[in-house]
């Protein structure tokens, strides 16, 4: 909770630099909503005391008030036993003032009662507001932090396929590619060494062969001009 007052106290750029610095901004706000929790549960502790104070005081009030009221009935009869003969008229006198006065006490401490139980309540009434307040306030933060963890695992993984991307653009694809390249270029030249190694290792009967076969070749071309010749010379 006074981690999160203490950013919202500070100007706007300077809480993005708060915020930039923190190791573990994840961490720091679940630190901060379990201080408000912890907040709420002792508010509410003392919402529960103050709620006794204004319910016991409501009961001493009620208490008093029957309490004047039986004062006011005994002096009534004492009052009538004192007529009636029935005790010193004097003693009935007496008793019936004590009790008139412990009526106007109770009387008298029923309204203290009344007023504490008034100012209790109207205290019940504010400390509602403020853990209402309070409770709001939480459900808001843990709606952002579920928000704030959905951000930075996309950003995290947003980096590391960016990251990846630049690695293999500039060191993988490309290294692989030349290697592929001179692979290729040398195979072709080892195939081209073959191939001359192979003519050059062809032996002399073949040479030969190759050699009568191209004459043969060619007499047989001239002996077939020389028969169209001679048959065209007969007609």
């Amino acid at each position: 909770m006074n981690i999160i007052k203490r950013l919202f106290r500070i100007g706007k750029a300077e809480a993005h630099s708060a915020i930039d610095s923190l190791e573990n901004p994840i961490k720091m706000t679940e630190q901060g909503i379990r201080e408000m929790k912890e907040q709420l549960d002792q508010s509410i502790h003392a919402l529960a005391q103050v709620k006794a104070l204004s319910i016991r005081r409501k009961n001493e009030k009620e208490a008093l008030l029957n309490q004047s009221e039986d004062y006011q009935n005994k002096a009534m009869l004492l009052v009538q036993k004192g007529i009636k003969e029935e005790m010193p008229i004097e003693e009935a006198d007496r008793l019936a003032k004590e009790a008139l006065k412990k009526k106007e006490q109770s009387l008298q401490d029923a309204q203290i009662a009344d007023n504490e139980r008034q100012k209790l309540e109207s205290d019940v009434d504010k400390m509602q507001v403020n853990i209402n307040s309070l409770k709001s306030t939480i459900s808001k933060w843990e709606g952002e932090l579920k928000t704030l963890r959905a951000r930075v695992q996309v950003s995290q993984a947003t980096q590391d396929i960016n990251k990846k991307m630049t690695q293999i653009d500039s060191d993988s694809t490309i290294s692989m590619l030349e290697k592929m390249k001179d692979k290729v270029i040398q195979q072709e030249a080892l195939a081209d060494a073959y191939g001359h190694i192979a003519n050059a290792s062809k032996s002399i009967d073949q040479e030969i062969n190759d050699a009568v076969n191209t004459s043969e070749s060619r007499a047989e071309n001239e002996l077939l001009k020389l028969k169209e010749q001679f048959n065209n010379n007969s007609q």
